[in-house]
């Protein structure tokens, strides 16, 4: 796409993302890249050669010029550490570690060159991608200075993807691995999501669903998996399997799967011996265990450290590691689903193998538009604990939402413990509070075959946010999401400006049209499309929107203090007393820690059912803002993404107003509460809401 005011904008599908290296006006391109250059490699790797190559394409793209061997033109130099020249620099790299970079203009002999560097090959690439980044948003090869070390060591995608090809909450269509063709076809889409996640930093990929199926631990399975170990290898990826835990009798005609049982123990240490022989530098399991059906060590009294243990003893002699998830969501604790976790894990605290990292979900839950961070961070002290956000939209509208989730990360990682002075959410996470060498990030990926590989334009930011920010979780939101507009769209302020703008809101907005004020798990059964507050027929409690709203006459939300279940008492004793008041409970999270009455003031001098109201009127309101915002775009961004994203919108704006209006009136069923004056009265009455079907919603398995 031109910046150029005067050229119209042109087509495209979304496929290029953030990567797209289209040429800027000629003075642009003259003031930034400086003409023809040569690009000058120290060295070979695979790593070193895709360097080039991305530079080659960027500068090519940007310029409109393919670079030149030419000794005379100005260069860009490629060499680690470990070359001669940079040596003799005596640049500050050793505090880089293994993935940090450092893009600067040094002298070597008589020529100034623009030298990426690292310690590492790995790094040389990150810090040709930063370079490109630099150049994509505005800034210019001319006193360039750039250094950056990643503050978590794992920053993983998680793919939820099934060997069918289904993915299971994913909206962007099949499955990116075509299990059928491999390992003989590595479709070169493989290559551009492997430069993409190595462009923000990612590091690791889970390839198939936690709900895992045992035939992904097979030879045939192995071999496509190395398949796709050798394409991302040259971008610092390395690839990880979840593990079924019944594994060793479903392949291994075991009786048992009992963690504590010798012959368990050695078939896990031959299966991971077979997978090391194919994939050398296999980054280890992630294993969901007895949580939703899935299979795990209580099935033999066992725990969860027993579980992790066992398989970390198999993959420690190659370097590997247990991801364990802590989402633990079984019949066991009826009181208050929200502390199953805490309950479960809590008590293992220092039982873990060193080569074990406990994963645990951004809230308590179960990735709500909004939720409190959950209270195991800063309860493990002695454990590695590595954050799991949902990058796919399963609660927040699916792929035809726009909910940039920036915002959502920020507010997590910046939460304080309270545990001690200054520690937050993200302290934890990065190791820097108790000096955990297993650090780590996690971010269940929406990647699929559609050609913008997210369903949606700006499903991809949040792609791009994740990486971004599991590189360095104290970015934040908003300049994260400038750099996405400038090298999606353009750099121009006309267009980032906006386009930021109604990012920053968006999630918000959500928030408000589905669960104001700390309401949660209220969308329908199954797919988690639409609202569904009235579910209450259900199985299990636990299974039912009513267990978590709690609305009656009197009034709405889970009462989690001493009078209720006291999952507060779950927090550091400064953070609880502060959420055992409702006085004291932010109201983005009051009804989520409390039952309150629907005539309560809040701090507008509102009722909390006018409140309510305002809430759901805030939310439908911002869409149809962002929607005035967007048209303003029309000539400014290329046909094709302004289009598609315009009609999702659309689709969007409708859908808010069905979610306050179906919510609304299930609330006044519930409150007899009339309506504040002035305010619209829901299009349809209850039942026409309780009525509505979608037996084939994406992303749900049928």
């Amino acid at each position: 796409m031109t910046t150029s005011m005067t050229a119209p904008a042109h087509a495209e599908d979304g496929y290029d993302l953030w990567l797209r290296y289209r040429t800027l006006p000629a003075a642009d391109a003259a003031a930034r890249v400086g003409g023809a250059r040569t690009i000058e490699v120290r060295g070979a790797s695979p790593a070193l050669t895709a360097s080039a190559n991305e530079i080659r394409r960027g500068l090519a793209g940007l310029s409109g010029n393919a670079p030149v061997a030419d000794a005379r033109a100005p260069a860009i130099m490629l060499a680690t550490a470990q070359n001669r020249d940079v040596a003799m620099l005596h640049l500050p790299l050793a505090p880089l570690g293994a993935e940090g970079y450092l893009v600067r203009r040094v002298s070597l002999g008589n020529r100034k060159v623009t030298l990426v560097t690292g310690n590492t090959d790995i790094g040389v690439l990150y810090g040709s991608f930063a370079l490109l980044r630099h150049l994509q948003t505005g800034g210019s090869l001319d006193r360039i200075d750039l250094t950056s070390s990643p503050r978590v060591k794992l920053r993983v995608l998680d793919h939820w993807d099934n060997l069918d090809g289904v993915v299971e909450r994913g909206y962007a269509g099949a499955s990116l691995w075509d299990w059928w063709t491999l390992p003989d076809l590595r479709d070169p889409r493989y290559t551009d999501y492997a430069r993409a996640n190595a462009s923000i930093g990612i590091n690791g990929t889970v390839l198939n669903n936690v709900n895992a199926k045992a035939e992904s631990l097979t030879a045939p399975h192995i071999a496509k998996a190395a398949a796709l170990a050798d394409v991302f290898r040259p971008y610092g990826i390395k690839v990880y399997l979840a593990a079924r835990f019944s594994a060793p009798i479903e392949l291994g005609g075991l009786k048992t799967a009992d963690p504590l049982d010798p012959q368990v123990a050695a078939w896990w240490k031959a299966k991971t011996d077979e997978i090391y022989r194919a994939i050398p530098d296999f980054g280890g399991f992630l294993v969901k265990a007895n949580s939703e059906g899935q299979p795990g060590p209580r099935d033999y009294h066992r725990s969860h450290a027993d579980g992790a243990n066992m398989l970390a003893a198999a993959v420690a002699p190659h370097g590997g590691i247990v991801m364990w998830r802590a989402f633990v969501y079984a019949e066991t604790d009826p009181e208050d689903r929200a502390k199953q976790a805490y309950t479960e894990f809590k008590p293992l605290d220092g039982k873990f193998a060193p080569n074990v990292i406990v994963q645990v979900k951004n809230g308590a839950i179960d990735f709500q538009p909004r939720e409190p961070f959950h209270p195991l961070f800063g309860a493990m002290p002695k454990t590695p604990l590595m954050i799991e956000f949902q990058i796919t939209k399963e609660y927040l509208g699916f792929a035809t939402h726009l909910a940039y989730l920036g915002p959502m990360f920020a507010e997590t990682l910046a939460s304080e413990t309270m545990r001690t002075p200054g520690e937050t959410v993200a302290k934890v996470v990065d190791g820097s509070v108790e000096g955990h060498a297993q650090t780590g990030m996690a971010g269940v990926a929406n990647i699929g075959r559609d050609r913008d590989w997210a369903g949606s334009t700006f499903n991809q930011a949040n792609w791009y946010a994740f990486g971004r920010m599991a590189w360095d979780p104290t970015l934040g939101a908003a300049p994260v999401a400038r750099e996405w507009a400038a090298m999606t769209f353009a750099p121009s302020p006309r267009v980032v400006d906006p386009v930021v703008a109604i990012m920053m809101g968006s999630r918000e907005a959500v928030v408000d049209y589905m669960t104001p004020l700390g309401l949660a798990h209220v969308m329908a059964t199954g797919h988690h499309y639409g609202p569904g507050p009235w579910i209450a027929d259900l199985k299990r409690p636990e299974w039912n929107p009513v267990y978590y709203h709690r609305a009656d006459k009197a009034g709405i939300g889970f009462d989690r203090t001493k009078t209720g279940s006291n999952a507060v008492a779950q927090y550091a004793p400064a953070l609880a007393r502060k959420l055992a008041d409702p006085a004291t409970t932010p109201e983005r999270e009051l009804l989520w820690f409390h039952h309150v009455a629907w005539d309560r003031r809040m701090a507008s001098g509102r009722t909390l059912w006018a409140e309510m109201v305002h809430d759901y009127d805030s939310g439908v309101g911002y869409v149809a803002d962002m929607r005035r915002r967007w048209d303003g775009l029309k000539t400014q961004v290329d046909t094709e993404r302004w289009a598609k994203t315009a009609t999702y919108l659309a689709v969007q704006e409708h859908e808010a107003r069905w979610w306050r209006d179906a919510s609304l009136a299930y609330w006044m069923s519930v409150n007899d509460l009339p309506l504040p004056a002035g305010v619209a009265a829901p299009a349809h009455d209850l039942a026409w809401y309780k009525a509505q079907r979608f037996p084939y919603a994406p992303g749900n398995p049928q």
